[in-house]
């Protein structure tokens, strides 16, 4: 059974950096489209970035484009999420999610989800 884990949340400073890790213990990535996703209680999740090993892609969205960077370790266990220039309108429970055999221009409603981790951004 395929289970993500998060870390690197915690608190920091407007400006500051944080680097979330995604990993996927016992497996390789190297067929899944992987995907970071912030939820902000009484909102919706948002997607904001995706790495798809198959065809070597990235995807960012507009909020964090330029500020975001998604990457992995040359093993393919490991997916990152350099967060730079942090705003506290960044504050949310961030999880990454895993889908098999999918891009991340395919990218679907039911990823296998982690349990996330908390990112607060203080202003």
């Amino acid at each position: 059974e395929v289970f993500l884990v998060e870390s690197g949340g915690g608190l920091v400073q407007a400006g500051g950096s944080l680097r979330l890790s995604c990993a996927g213990p016992g497996f390789t990535f190297d067929d899944y489209a992987i995907g970071w996703f912030r939820q902000v209680p009484g909102k919706e999740r948002e997607k904001i970035s995706c790495i798809s090993f198959s065809d070597d892609s990235t995807w960012y969205a507009d909020s964090v484009k330029g500020r975001f960077t998604i990457s992995s370790d040359n093993a393919r266990k490991m997916v990152y999420l350099q967060m730079n220039s942090l705003k506290p309108e960044d504050t949310a429970s961030y999880y990454c999610a895993a889908a098999f055999g999918y891009y991340c221009s395919n990218y679907p409603d039911n990823p296998t989800w982690g349990r996330g981790t908390q990112v607060t951004v203080s202003s």
